[in-house]
C-alpha cells in the first residue's frame, strides 16, 4: 500500500559513525591507543567517545590536552594506524538499509553530514550496499567541521532543501547543535557516542533508542 501521508522534510541528513555505522566504541579505543602512542595520558572511554563527531584533528587535540601541538601529526597518523586494523569489522547497525530505502521511496532526499575524512567516507561508501543510497555527503576535512554549519548549508544548497525543509539525524550534541546553526530541525539518537540526557538542551524532535525507533519515527512524522 502506497503512503500518501505528506513529507514534512524533504532532505535527511544522517551523521555516520554512531549514527547509521556501529563504530563509536572502535573510534574511541584508537583514540585511546594513539594518545598513549604519542606519550600522552590515556582519556577515559567517555573522554574519547565525546569528541567522535569532531574533525579528526580537533577531536584529537581535545581527547589529548597535554600532548603538544607538534605531535598532532604523529598523534593522527597512529590514530588511522589503529584504525585502519579494524576497520573492516565495522558493520551498519542492523535495519538502516531497509530505514535507507524507505525513506527513498518515499521520495526524501539523503545525505551524509560526518567528521569523517573523504576518504574514509568514500570507501565506506564504496561498498555494494550503500552504492547510490544518498544523494549527497560532506566530511569535515572538505569544509568546517561540527558544529559550524557549513557542511549543513552546503548540503541544502547542493539538493535545493530550504532549512526548515531538513533534518539532521545524529548521536552527539555536536550533530545537534550543527542543526541549530544551519537552522534545522534535529532527531537524536541514544545508542552512539553521547548520552542522551545531555540532548536536552538542544530541543530535538525525537530521541530515538533504536535503528527501529527511529526508522518508525521518521515513517510517522518525516
Amino acid at each position: 500500500m502506497t503512503d500518501t501521508r505528506p513529507r514534512r522534510f524533504d532532505l535527511i541528513a544522517f551523521d555516520w559513525d554512531g549514527t547509521l555505522y556501529d563504530s563509536t566504541r572502535l573510534i574511541a579505543r584508537c583514540i585511546q591507543a594513539a594518545v598513549v602512542d604519542v606519550g600522552g595520558a590515556r582519556p577515559s572511554e567517555s573522554d574519547a567517545a565525546w569528541v567522535i563527531g569532531l574533525g579528526l584533528a580537533e577531536a584529537l587535540a581535545r581527547a589529548a590536552p597535554d600532548v603538544p601541538k607538534e605531535k598532532y601529526a604523529e598523534l593522527g597518523h597512529r590514530y588511522r594506524f589503529h584504525f585502519l586494523q579494524h576497520q573492516d569489522d565495522l558493520v551498519l547497525f542492523d535495519g538502516v538499509l531497509e530505514m535507507l530505502d524507505a525513506l527513498r521511496a518515499r521520495g526524501h532526499k539523503l545525505a551524509v553530514a560526518t567528521g569523517k575524512s573523504r576518504r574514509g567516507l568514500d570507501e565506506a561508501l564504496s561498498t555494494v550496499a550503500l552504492r547510490d543510497r544518498f544523494d549527497a555527503s560532506r566530511t569535515a576535512d572538505e569544509t568546517f567541521g561540527k558544529p559550524h554549519p557549513r557542511m549543513l548549508l552546503e548540503l541544502m544548497e547542493e539538493l535545493e532543501v530550504p532549512a526548515e525543509r531538513t533534518l539532521m539525524i545524529g548521536d552527539t550534541t555536536h550533530d545537534l547543535q550543527l542543526a541549530i546553526n544551519a537552522g534545522c530541525a534535529s532527531v537524536g539518537v541514544s545508542y552512539g557516542a553521547h548520552e542522551p540526557g545531555s540532548f536536552d538542551v538542544l530541543a530535538p524532535l525525537h530521541v530515538a533508542h533504536s535503528v527501529d525507533g527511529l526508522s518508525q519515527w521518521l515513517v510517522e512524522n518525516a
